[in-house]
């Protein structure tokens, strides 16, 4: 197994745990709002910079 897969399955791994802690604190709406606009954010910077 490479850096990279591993470092993807991290990843994915942050995020399930970022989203469990989420509903533990009851940020369930905050964190699906903040990661919309990442996403868009991302995507604007992505043809920003084609």
């Amino acid at each position: 197994m490479g850096i990279n897969k591993t470092r993807g399955i991290l990843y994915r791994l942050a995020k399930i745990l970022g989203d469990i802690n989420a509903v533990k604190r009851g940020r369930v709406g905050k964190r699906i709002v903040r990661r919309m606009v990442g996403r868009a954010t991302g995507r604007g910077m992505g043809r920003l910079f084609r």
